[in-house]
């Protein structure tokens, strides 16, 4: 890999499709930031191997995603597909990730015996004892739930709870009770006559701004929720 470019990947189908792309304003595309495709593109190809030079079939891009075009067919690539970092790209947002990890579990969990916060330095040296793979692109919010199981067997931990009363109602009920149960332990729910989802979940109390937010955009904002004691 050049450091001028790297790849971006999809399958679909079975099939194979990659483009070449500027490291950094490809990156910060997949951060969220507003970049044009044809500002990160190298060049205006899409490819079945890349490395190989072999370029995808007019054929098989058609059937794929229903054009040829290549910035549209480029835009589902970075949309939906897999960006490849460089190292140093990978090193520092892993190591970015890593701190916000470290910063939530301070936040969020105490020492049962004291009753007290365990300090950043301390979780930080327990941490480099643990192995652990970092998703750069995943919130550390949900990561830190794996990263606090590990560190128990160094650190004496207790994540402070919360209970929210949720209710969903029926053209995003289904969708949204996975995101739901992926937050936490549903203890008690209900599915009603009309399709509507009422649910009680308990969950870390760090997580429940994500929650909200993540809820939220699954349901266009009309989900019931209440924080119960």
């Amino acid at each position: 890999m050049s450091d001028k470019y790297t790849t971006a990947r999809i399958t679909k189908s079975g099939e194979k499709f990659e483009i070449l792309v500027r490291p950094e304003p490809a990156l910060d595309y997949k951060m969220g930031k507003l970049t044009p495709i044809s500002q990160m593109l190298v060049i205006d190809e899409i490819y079945a191997d890349a490395s190989k030079g072999t370029r995808a079939s007019a054929e098989k891009l058609k059937k794929s995603f229903g054009t040829t075009d290549p910035l549209a067919v480029a835009e589902e690539i970075m949309k939906h597909g897999e960006l490849q970092l460089t190292t140093e790209q990978r090193r520092q947002l892993v190591e970015d990730k890593r701190k916000q990890i470290i910063a939530f579990i301070s936040r969020n969990c105490i020492d049962p015996r004291t009753g007290t916060p365990h300090p950043p330095l301390r979780i930080e040296q327990a941490f480099s004892q643990i192995r652990i793979v970092i998703d750069p692109f995943k919130p550390a919010d949900e990561q830190a739930k794996t990263a606090i199981d590990d560190l128990r067997t160094l650190l004496p931990l207790k994540i402070e709870k919360m209970r929210v009363a949720v209710k969903v109602f029926p053209e995003h009920a289904a969708k949204a009770y996975g995101s739901i149960k992926g937050f936490g332990t549903i203890t008690k729910e209900e599915w009603q006559a009309d399709g509507s989802l009422v649910a009680l979940v308990e969950l870390p109390a760090g997580l429940y701004g994500s929650f909200i937010d993540r809820i939220g955009k699954l349901t266009q904002g009309t989900v019931q929720t209440k924080v119960l004691k």
